[in-house]
């Protein structure tokens, strides 16, 4: 019977090791897709599930950008999803499970 070699663990990358502009970038993304949660309004939930399609958008574009123009410098990108970020906020009411009954 013959062993099968094993096979070799590709090299790992911390994001430690990452360049400032490549952390600050994913933090960026984060910061966009990271939504409060809404009351259980039904307006509210529809606010929400705009909102994050919107942001998944934007950020989606930007990172297409990055990828499909890997020689220009994405120094600026974080603060371009930063951006859009602020242009659209966060207009629906939370959840707060004191009035919501705690159902979600």
């Amino acid at each position: 019977m013959s062993r099968k070699p094993a096979a070799e663990q590709a090299p790992t990358t911390t994001v430690g090791a990452l360049p400032a502009a490549v952390t600050d970038l994913l933090a960026a993304v984060v910061e966009a897709l990271d939504l409060p949660l809404p009351s259980t309004d039904q307006a509210d939930e529809r606010a929400y599930h705009r909102l994050l399609e919107q942001r998944t958008t934007d950020v989606r574009i930007i990172l297409g950008s990055i990828v499909d123009y890997p020689d220009v410098p994405i120094d600026s990108d974080a603060d371009d999803v930063r951006a859009r970020i602020a242009e659209t906020p966060v207009t629906y009411a939370l959840y707060e499970p004191e009035t919501d009954g705690g159902q979600q």
